[in-house]
């Protein structure tokens, strides 16, 4: 009976740090993630369960008297589904539509999905947006397909050094740069107008909206550790793309 009890209870672990693991590395909130993970502990009757969460990793203790757990987040993106589909899960298990063995299951054929949409169309969406952001910025139609173009092509190009290096900081300087460079050329070549429209409109699919927007929502919600953490990733994000286009307009 206690080895039953033992198994279960380490199931239950297992379930709960990969719903928090899989909402973290799709860029849900930590609030979100610690409210979640102690819904689904308390359908499992761990009342006393203690959680802590950061950008890097996530602790979970069924109980003062029981052994924490810990688990690693190397990478962080932003796949929405991923979150809306765990939460899903989640509340299935809390209202007894799912057993703690099925809701397992879910969490893992989640977590080995791929949801996000394929390169081509995030670059193309990328590329729209750019153009909106153009238009809404008081740009002329004329320079629509130059930013178009040219923010497409830097979202492209973050994404592939971004691929190769891992190193997000680095590469947002450089699709920055791209930015920089090419809105630069399309007007002394004569065929824009407007550059710092041109440059604004390609550079805010890059832009960590996301990022700054759950920093002050921890922020508010008092998970300062991680707010202080997604704040400085933000601040860091926005110096990078800020210095690749001063760079080329210090020429």
């Amino acid at each position: 009976m206690t080895q039953i009890v033992e198994t279960r209870r380490e199931l239950a672990l297992d379930c709960f740090l990969l719903a928090g693991k899989i909402m973290m590395e799709s860029g849900a909130e930590t609030y979100r993630i610690e409210d979640t993970m102690i819904r689904m502990a308390a359908s499992q009757k761990m009342m006393d369960c203690h959680c802590f969460i950061t950008p890097t990793g996530i602790m979970f203790s069924p109980s003062d008297e029981l052994a924490t757990r810990f688990v690693r987040i190397n990478n962080r993106r932003t796949d929405l589904e991923q979150v809306a589909l765990v939460n899903a899960v989640s509340r299935k298990l809390v209202a007894g539509e799912l057993t703690l063995q099925q809701a397992y299951e879910e969490m893992q054929r989640i977590d080995q999905n791929d949801y996000m949409f394929p390169l081509q169309l995030q670059v193309l969406a990328a590329a729209m947006a750019s153009g909106c952001f153009l238009i809404l910025l008081g740009g002329g139609w004329a320079d629509l397909p130059f930013a178009f173009l040219i923010g497409g092509t830097a979202f492209y190009i973050v994404e592939m050094i971004l691929e190769k290096t891992r190193v997000k900081f680095f590469a947002e300087f450089i699709g920055a740069l791209a930015i920089g460079a090419s809105a630069s050329l399309v007007i002394y070549a004569g065929l824009g107008q407007d550059l710092d429209t041109i440059m604004i409109g390609s550079v805010m699919p890059l832009v960590p909206g996301l990022l700054i927007t759950n920093a002050v929502r921890d922020l508010m919600a008092g998970h300062f550790v991680s707010g202080l953490s997604k704040g400085a990733e933000a601040f860091l994000t926005a110096f990078a793309i800020g210095a690749g286009i001063a760079l080329v307009l210090s020429f």
